[in-house]
């Protein structure tokens, strides 16, 4: 069982940087650090979005507009960490 939440845990850290690494991609676009002719990291992007998509999308329809600031991937995040923090509590006993 041990074993089990051990590698639920891996799943949930490694999400919780993939989502950290494209939002920050997602920053270094929108602020042009790296232009969009970057083929390679555009494709990155573009494959992390659709990811992610299954995973953002119910929260993005549960959470009030706000314009241009997405604070669905913070959302995100915040529920990996409490899942992680329960896998912890039940692998304590």
């Amino acid at each position: 069982m041990n074993a089990f939440i051990g590698i639920l845990g891996m799943l949930a850290q490694t999400l919780s940087m993939i989502v950290i690494i494209w939002f920050i991609l997602g920053l270094l676009f929108a602020f042009n650090v790296i232009g969009r002719d970057n083929h390679f990291l555009v494709q990155v992007e573009h494959s992390i979005s659709s990811l992610l998509a299954p995973l953002l999308n119910p929260i993005r329809r549960i959470m009030p507009n706000t314009g241009a600031i997405d604070f669905s991937p913070m959302v995100l995040l915040l529920l990996i960490n409490a899942v992680m923090i329960v896998l912890a509590e039940v692998a304590r006993g």
